[in-house]
């Protein structure tokens, strides 16, 4: 997918020429952002020891990320159409999802949603009463804020829009929110085996005034 160039206008109005770039490159640059982003904010937190409403703000940026390269992409190919991402890793393939991962529950689809949403319900319940840990924090929120992305996709078109393919292995197509689904929940599952225990397992029970037992103002 090459730069385009366009013309809007004529002779009875203004005329404005503009240059867009390769989906893919709007892609990447989209993803590098929001790295920069929740970098900014994972500092931000540390500063401040202020951890959950950045961690929320940074799903909240996963989701716009999301939403925003899908939107290129359908705005930009064709269903089944490919283009360049980054050659002999990844290629962009837009691709509608009717399942889960690896096309499980084809055409459930409205017990996919109660399923998602029953299970962000509880990662949420899990981020805001009981983890403590920062690792803890930040995996339940970027592992929420790529759900909902998928979610909204799922609720108002009935499908998923994926379309990030691996070039190196055969693997399913996927989408940034599938990435930080991913990655959050590998940060989990560190953070599960080898902080949870220590800090946060305690939590369940609350002290009599109603705060947390370890609450040590990382919250």
């Amino acid at each position: 997918m090459n730069a385009s160039v366009g013309i809007i206008g004529g002779a009875d109005g203004p005329t404005a020429v503009f240059v867009t770039r390769p989906v893919g490159q709007e892609v990447l640059l989209a993803f590098g952002a929001l790295l920069a982003v929740l970098a900014l904010l994972m500092l931000a937190a540390r500063l401040t020891k202020k951890q959950t409403p950045f961690a929320v703000l940074g799903a909240l940026c996963v989701v716009a990320a999301d939403r925003w390269t899908k939107l290129l992409v359908t705005a930009s190919m064709e269903l089944g159409e490919t283009g360049t991402l980054l050659p002999g890793l990844f290629r962009l393939e837009r691709v509608h999802n009717d399942g889960a991962a690896w096309s499980s529950l084809s055409g459930a689809r409205w017990l996919l949603i109660v399923i998602t949403a029953v299970g962000l319900g509880a990662l949420a319940f899990l981020a805001l009463r009981i983890v403590r840990h920062p690792l803890g924090l930040w995996a339940l929120w970027l592992v929420i804020g790529g759900g909902v992305g998928n979610l909204i996709d799922r609720a108002s078109l009935g499908y998923v829009v994926d379309m990030i393919a691996a070039e190196f292995i055969r693997f399913p197509v996927f989408n940034a929110a599938d990435i930080f689904v991913t990655c959050g929940a590998i940060a989990a599952a560190v953070y599960y085996f080898k902080y949870y225990e220590k800090y946060d397992a305690g939590n369940w029970e609350k002290r009599s005034d109603g705060a947390h037992p370890s609450d040590n103002g990382t919250k």
